[in-house]
């Protein structure tokens, strides 16, 4: 089976634990008002690619990957190449290697099911918590992110959230405490991670002629978002 790649980075180190190899897949539903990759977002684009030969691309990267490393597939939404990526980390536990879906929790909720037999980890972005925040900032429903979290739950998935805190969005502590409390709802829960907002995607929306949403919202940085979560 043939997916579209958007890229890879060979030896990754925030997506997931150890040393990841981190396949970025082309295509995503959603269009996030703090995407910082909208080149992943056209279906179409990106390059072929069979699910062995990447599988074999991948594992002359293990050397590097220890004994906490692994494969990490992204986006883009991976979700949207389901079965493509159901085969991809079915071929790598064969091998021994340890999977990690780095998702927004969209799409066919049997289609991730059968993804989630072959994942050993998943990273999951919870962007916002209100069913109206969702349609507005990314055209999505939290609804059906809630049932995938839910889905991950009920087969005991190691679940790490993710949540991008942007100043006068996000960045309230009384959200940031609700965020924590609807996390730590689920019993799988490893890791909660609570991401600054950055504005290094600007070139990429000038180059493709897009409006970049947040373009005058100021940036979020390390020191600032510390001292945040210190009073949560």
């Amino acid at each position: 089976m043939t997916g579209r790649i958007h890229s890879i980075q060979s030896l990754g180190a925030v997506d997931g634990p150890g040393i990841r190899y981190v396949v970025f897949l082309q295509g995503c539903p959603l269009r996030c008002v703090y995407c910082h990759n909208p080149d992943t977002w056209a279906a179409e684009g990106g390059d072929t690619v069979e699910a062995d030969a990447l599988v074999q691309k991948a594992l002359r990267c293990r050397a590097y990957w220890g004994d906490s490393g692994g494969v990490t597939v992204s986006g883009g939404e991976p979700l949207l190449q389901a079965p493509f990526v159901e085969e991809f980390f079915a071929k790598l536990q064969a091998q021994g290697v340890h999977t990690a879906l780095d998702t927004s929790g969209v799409g066919s909720l049997a289609a991730a099911e059968r993804v989630l037999r072959h994942t050993d980890l998943v990273l999951c972005d919870l962007k916002f918590l209100t069913q109206a925040d969702y349609l507005q900032y990314c055209r999505a429903e939290l609804t059906q992110v809630e049932r995938f979290l839910q889905l991950t739950a009920m087969k005991g998935i190691p679940l790490w959230i993710r949540h991008v805190v942007v100043p006068g969005l996000t960045d309230s502590l009384e959200h940031l405490r609700l965020v924590k409390a609807k996390a730590e709802s689920y019993p799988n829960l490893e890791k909660l991670e609570f991401l600054p907002f950055h504005k290094l995607c600007l070139e990429k929306y000038d180059r493709l002629g897009l409006e970049f949403p947040l373009r005058d919202t100021p940036a979020m940085n390390d020191a600032w978002l510390k001292l945040l979560l210190d009073k949560l």
